[in-house]
């Protein structure tokens, strides 16, 4: 093979490679902004029994196409205390088998999927006027570009067969189990997906090129890479929140390296797992997390305590630092550097306000005072914080800014004043209604605390998905997020008619808590358009928003959500 195939070849392999990663992403997206709402709630309600939380991680991998993604969602219920450490581990566990159930299915190869995909796909996304049915075309044309990008390795990689250097290096690959279990990990890790690492894997096999014990090495070294990624992304998280990922990180990460020297000390062990070579790569990814959860889901009893004796919680200490503001006075005379120095005080208020709205609902089942007390500082910090954004940017020498210098201004000044209006609602509001419900020793009825926690859940996702389009400015994530305020609307109107059918059914619980019920309703809704106005500017400079709603750009304008 001269220079110029072998650059054409890796041009190849690297252009299927990164359809294949940026189509697993799209088919993510499309079922996280169609239906991300449902399935938190679904997730959180599954602590009846380990299997129960098995099931519902396997169906929310296979929604969601990433067991990482379903390791950080359910990592932030366990913040909230929404999900425990058994419960959480054997939905993590659950989730690992679902990711392997997808990599199953995403290698059907039927020559009609890809068109049929192709064409349901475009018209929903480009045609459809309601959010869910566009996201479900997104997925549509994610599941067709999977199948597309699997093509082009099979095209790419086909007039390789007959290279004795390729082979040669294959071959070594195929004895070498260490490296390339090593080469599967960092692949694994590199592409932010283990599904999209599995199938490329196979893929190669497929077309006889990696022998069968290089790529379940491979195969075995990216599951380790998968809840390493997992671990990562949670660095920065409680430790309630990191335990079910670490115990993850040691059983799948543990279980694989295991398995490699089993699988080491005997070439003829695949051989049962299927007739072909990639039928048995595939099915070893399948076979081992199936595995790993029957073993281990009987004995997370014990493993649960003995984690948490392991990584015991930490008490918080306070450092020595002293807490500094980033409104530099030496910045008025240049007004670009002013507003950032201005931006970043108005993200840490939302960072706060976000912080006590994580905070506030698990008061309601288990006052506390001195978390109560800590949220009150957040919320006269955010205060004193937007008092001094607002001194700030009065400062600044209005007639000599630009039109986009004012215009910016203005919004950060009102933004500032919505964080706090978001922070007085958990705090004033939310806390308000816990302290009472402890005081009178209430209780909500299941119906209603469930409705609660799921409107609680829908507006902190708005609120993280706002602090994003703050830091980036994302014209389609303010879209979506001023969508959320509407969907918010409606689901608020919704929870307080099936709360007027409790009190009509007669439900002690919920004529003792009515009040508390319907305001705490209404302080979360109050707190989700703080946040949501974040968006409005955004969406309005890029011609989505009339007057105070969302234009009707998915009819008017299908192409720009891409």
């Amino acid at each position: 093979m001269n220079d110029t195939n072998i650059i054409l070849f890796a041009l190849h392999i690297a252009g299927a490679a990164a359809l294949l990663i940026w189509a697993v992403r799209l088919l993510r997206t499309g079922v996280e902004r169609a239906y991300s709402v449902q399935l938190r709630s679904f997730l959180r309600r599954s602590n009846a029994s380990r299997l129960q939380a098995a099931a519902s991680g396997i169906f929310a991998a296979l929604c969601l196409q990433s067991a990482t993604a379903v390791a950080v969602l359910v990592s932030n219920f366990a913040v909230k205390g929404g999900v425990g450490l058994l419960a959480g581990t054997a939905i993590l566990l659950g989730a690992d088998i679902g990711s392997a159930i997808v990599s199953q299915i995403l290698l059907i190869r039927q020559d009609f999927l890809i068109p049929l995909l192709l064409l349901c796909g475009v018209v929903l996304f480009l045609r459809s006027s309601q959010n869910e049915l566009r996201q479900l075309g997104r997925i549509l044309i994610g599941v067709a570009l999977i199948f597309v990008s699997l093509d082009m390795i099979r095209a790419a990689t086909g007039p390789l067969i007959d290279s004795p250097a390729t082979l040669s290096v294959m071959r070594y690959l195929g004895g070498d189990v260490v490296t390339s279990f090593l080469i599967g990990a960092l692949f694994a890790w590199a592409v932010h997906s283990s599904v999209a690492a599995v199938l490329f894997f196979v893929t190669l096999t497929a077309q006889g090129l990696l022998p069968a014990s290089g790529a379940a090495a491979m195969v075995l070294g990216a599951n380790a890479g998968g809840s390493l990624l997992a671990y990562m992304l949670t660095m920065t998280a409680p430790i309630t929140a990191r335990r079910m990922v670490i115990t993850n990180l040691v059983l799948r990460g543990g279980g694989a390296a295991l398995l490699l020297v089993v699988l080491s000390q005997g070439s003829g062990l695949l051989a049962w797992l299927g007739a072909s070579e990639a039928r048995q790569v595939i099915n070893l990814h399948l076979v081992f997390n199936a595995g790993l959860a029957l073993l281990c889901l009987p004995i997370l009893g014990w493993i649960a305590p003995l984690t948490e004796r392991l990584l015991p919680d930490r008490t918080e200490t306070t450092g020595s630092l002293v807490q500094t503001t980033a409104l530099d006075p030496s910045t008025l005379d240049r007004p670009d550097r002013a507003l950032a120095c201005a931006a970043r005080e108005v993200l840490k208020m939302g960072e706060h306000a976000e912080s006590m709205l994580r905070s506030a609902m698990a008061l309601y089942k288990n006052w506390d005072e001195p978390t109560a007390k800590a949220i009150t500082v957040q919320s006269e910090q955010v205060q004193a914080l937007h008092e001094d954004v607002k001194r700030f940017l009065a400062q600044l020498n209005h007639n000599k800014l630009e039109d986009a210098q004012r215009e910016r201004s203005s919004d950060l000044t009102t933004i500032a004043l919505n964080l706090e209006t978001a922070a007085d609602a958990v705090d004033r509001g939310l806390i308000g209604q816990a302290r009472l419900l402890n005081a009178e020793q209430l209780v909500f009825s299941e119906g209603g605390w469930s409705d609660i926690e799921d409107f609680h859940d829908r507006v902190l996702s708005n609120a993280q998905l706002a602090l994003s389009v703050l830091m980036t400015g994302a014209p389609d994530a303010a879209r979506q997020l001023v969508r959320a305020k509407d969907k918010v609307r409606k689901a608020e109107q919704k929870l307080q008619e099936k709360h007027l059918r409790r009190l009509r059914d007669g439900v002690r619980e919920s004529f003792e808590t009515s009040r508390l019920h319907q305001e705490t309703l209404r302080f979360l809704k109050i707190a989700n358009t703080a946040f949501a106005s974040i968006g409005y500017p955004i969406a309005a400079r890029s011609g989505d928003l009339l007057s105070t709603r969302l234009s009707n750009g998915s009819k008017s304008k299908p192409g720009r959500d891409t």
